[in-house]
């Protein structure tokens, strides 16, 4: 088991470490109690090994099981979780651990938070994308009417416990998904990196489409987790309020966020951000930032990842930027983007920004190239 800190945190990495999860978490996030959060797909997997990991090392453990699926990230979850703690007796002594992906660790994390004006958090992702990128960084939330995660808080887990053995039994359409934000963090940040995570991207989708598994112990897989989990923590690290630099972990979500929502959530949050990052990689190319033939870099890599990369028929583009307004990069109304410069390279700095504001006209011509209606 490797590990390495984000904001002060320590991130443990590797196959067979949920068996540790109880050691952790007395070591990192002591309590009286422990409630587990998960959700309906996990539980018949993991909820049982977690749940004695922690009885061992550590006593009473409580258990919350929520509907798999976006629609639990709401508000009406949220305060159904916190009352259900008030009634079992938890108080500022519990520490909530999130077993799940990334919507349970956005909803779980939102409720310690929150519950008892806050009480320690232990993330325990199950999926490669909340591996790499949702449960990481601290940020928590949840989903309203008007858009996703515009609810929400900077809460840090006391402890990231990443064990790949999970992705076992993750669902193929999952696995594919979750490689939009590892391929994304090589977009951003190294581009060596991305040529790396593509080949292991389109090797793992190969194996999916033979009905194969993928070995997550497999040195390669692992190191690819293991990195781009690192890139997420490097840049947090180095903006933990998103107040600079951080804005570039957003590259290809301004538009993968409208994309869920006018999908009604039918879209995966990493099936939605693969057409976010062409798209947005096409608006830099547009306004002459981005190096031509950069977007068709990324679609070819996550297109043989499994990917889509144009958006599909029957979403509107006057419904995307309407969603796009209520993002939370935009001002005064007007949607801004984090772009790349070309793979490897973002835009910006911390004198200028690290968004762009995006002409509305270019916007909705690209969003219409991409296969959106009027």
């Amino acid at each position: 088991m490797h590990s390495f800190e984000i904001l002060g945190h320590p991130v443990y990495s590797g196959p067979n470490s949920l068996s540790r999860l109880g050691e952790i978490c007395v070591g990192t996030a002591p309590a009286a109690t422990y409630a587990i959060v998960t959700d309906s797909g996990v539980a018949p997997h993991w909820l049982e090994t977690a749940r004695a990991a922690i009885e061992h090392a550590a006593g009473r453990v409580v258990v919350e099981v929520v509907p798999a699926g976006e629609a639990s990230k709401s508000r009406e979850e949220w305060a159904r979780l916190t009352d259900r703690l008030l009634a079992r007796g938890c108080g500022r002594d519990t520490t909530i651990v999130a077993l799940g992906g990334g919507m349970v660790g956005d909803l779980a994390g939102f409720v310690a938070a929150t519950f008892m004006r806050g009480v320690a958090l232990v993330q325990v992702p199950t999926t490669l994308l909340a591996m790499v990128d949702a449960s990481l960084g601290g940020k928590v939330a949840v989903d309203t009417p008007a858009g996703k995660n515009l609810v929400g808080a900077f809460h840090p887990a006391a402890a990231v416990v990443i064990d790949t053995r999970t992705l076992s039994t993750l669902p193929a359409r999952q696995v594919r998904a979750g490689f939009a934000e590892i391929l994304k963090h090589g977009a951003i940040r190294d581009a060596g990196f991305f040529a790396t995570a593509a080949r292991a991207a389109q090797r793992v989708a190969d194996a999916l489409a033979t009905d194969a598994r993928p070995d997550w112990a497999d040195s390669e897989l692992a190191l690819v987790v293991e990195r781009a989990a690192a890139i997420k923590a490097e840049i947090v690290a180095a903006d933990p309020f998103e107040r600079g630099r951080r804005a570039l972990l957003n590259f290809g979500h301004t538009v993968g966020h409208a994309l869920e929502h006018a999908s009604e959530y039918a879209m995966l949050h990493g099936e939605a951000v693969a057409i976010g990052l062409t798209s947005e990689a096409l608006l830099g190319e547009r306004l002459g930032l981005t190096v031509p033939g950069t977007a068709r870099l990324l679609a070819e890599a996550l297109a043989a990842a499994g990917l889509p990369v144009s958006i599909p028929p029957g979403i509107s583009s006057a419904v995307l930027l309407s969603v796009m307004r209520a993002d939370k990069k935009q001002r005064h109304g007007r949607p801004r983007f984090s772009l790349i410069a070309s793979v490897g390279h973002p835009i910006g700095d911390d004198a200028s920004g690290w968004t762009v504001e995006v002409p509305t006209d270019v916007v909705r011509s690209v969003l219409r190239e991409q296969g959106a209606r009027d």
